[in-house]
């Protein structure tokens, strides 16, 4: 057992370096894999929007600088990853697979209703995959409409789409492969490895749960009990708080407190001495030399807006379903990550007919002294993001920010 304070006070800007510095958001001398990098962040969040690309590529290409989206779908396809709900929907490393079962128990529990009404398509579905193995979602037809998850009052959706995300939900079925935006999927009895359904069947739901509240941990590092996600378990709030308090007192997580922040945050307790070697280096951090990053709005150090307010003065909010005349920073603004500091936030498109990068709108913080020095330095950064996207051109709205 590690011994150490139960509390220990620090600044702020000591504990979001030793964020971006877990979260692999500062210059380091290892270079990780695809893989590894997935492995690091215990998992990355999916989603379709793709104003220039989707989230789970966005955050690799932030941490990964020749990474391609190709290497993603090989990972799944070679079976290192499976796709399941942790902080969301999110692909994960396959040997946590396990981990994830009072997960699939409860979605099960959920989706069971649902998939009763819809049996006979069930059958048809199921019976489908033992006999053709994997199969695209293309593959099924159905006249029949039901409501599924994004319709609100007419049923619009294939009722064999529905059956396969609802099968997806309880664990039945898993997502093997993806091309382009479509996904392929097989029985998980079928395609995962008979040593991970042994060990899925073998482990107590105890185990699972304590597995699972680890990876949460390690995944968001600088931790909140307000957080209604921690542990990626349906937990009171009182229960939260009970779950790092006990972790206190039993010596492997430390309470935080910062001058000025009510909110008491919490580290594991092997990371104290990585934190106190942050609290001296701020001569490394420069916005105006050092590189930048523009984080997809569901990135992993995204994921607790608070935390952003307390440690980066930086507030946060994905305007996605905001109407488009209410929108403040854009659809897909993206905040603008340099050094240390979150300097403001940036909204791109990409024009892939012509494979041009449209900035629709750049706006940086009014605390932050935008020298011409900041101004080359986000300029060539944009320059490099477009790059990375295979775009040829960039057009900025200079109505809203001249940085050129």
């Amino acid at each position: 057992m590690v011994d150490v304070q139960a509390s220990y006070t620090t600044s702020k800007e000591a504990l979001r370096r030793f964020l971006l510095e877990t979260q692999h958001l500062l210059p380091r001398n290892q270079e990780l894999s695809a893989l590894e990098m997935i492995q690091n962040l215990e998992c990355v969040q999916l989603d379709p929007v793709a104003s220039v690309e989707r989230n789970q590529h966005l955050v690799l290409m932030a941490r990964l600088p020749n990474y391609r989206p190709e290497l993603l779908h090989e990972l799944l396809k070679e079976g290192e990853l499976f796709e399941y709900w942790a902080n969301a929907a999110c692909t994960i490393p396959i040997e946590d697979y396990p981990i994830f079962k009072t997960i699939r128990a409860r979605m099960q529990k959920l989706v069971q209703p649902e998939l009763d009404k819809l049996s006979p398509v069930v059958e048809d579905v199921v019976t489908r995959f033992k006999q053709e193995g994997e199969l695209p979602s293309r593959a099924f037809r159905s006249e029949e409409r039901v409501l599924g998850a994004w319709d609100t009052n007419l049923p619009k959706t294939k009722a064999t789409s529905r059956v396969l995300n609802l099968l997806l939900d309880a664990g039945r079925l898993r997502v093997v492969k993806r091309e382009g935006p479509e996904r392929y999927f097989h029985l998980a009895e079928e395609s995962l490895p008979k040593t991970l359904l042994d060990d899925a069947e073998r482990i107590s739901d105890e185990e699972a749960k304590q597995a699972l509240l680890w990876k949460y941990l390690r995944a968001y590092r600088v931790i909140d009990s307000r957080d209604p996600r921690l542990g990626w378990q349906k937990l009171k709030a009182a229960e939260r708080k009970d779950t790092m308090e006990e972790l206190v007192e039993s010596e492997r997580a430390v309470r935080i407190k910062l001058e000025g922040i009510k909110t008491t945050y919490y580290i594991l307790a092997q990371d104290l001495e990585r934190l106190k070697r942050h609290e001296s280096d701020g001569e490394r951090f420069s916005i105006e030399h050092n590189s930048v990053h523009f984080l997809p709005p569901l990135d992993n150090l995204l994921w607790r807006r608070d935390r952003l307010v307390d440690l980066f003065d930086f507030t946060y909010r994905w305007e996605i379903y905001t109407p488009k005349e209410k929108r403040q920073y854009g659809y897909y603004a993206m905040p603008i990550l340099i050094g240390d500091q979150l300097v403001g936030r940036m909204d791109p498109g990409l024009d892939r007919a012509t494979n041009h990068l449209y900035v629709r709108h750049l706006q940086i913080e009014p605390t932050i002294n935008l020298t011409e020095q900041l101004r080359v330095n986000i300029w060539q950064g944009i320059e490099r993001f477009a790059s990375a996207h295979g775009a040829t051109g960039v057009t900025l709205d200079k109505f809203k920010c001249d940085i050129y």
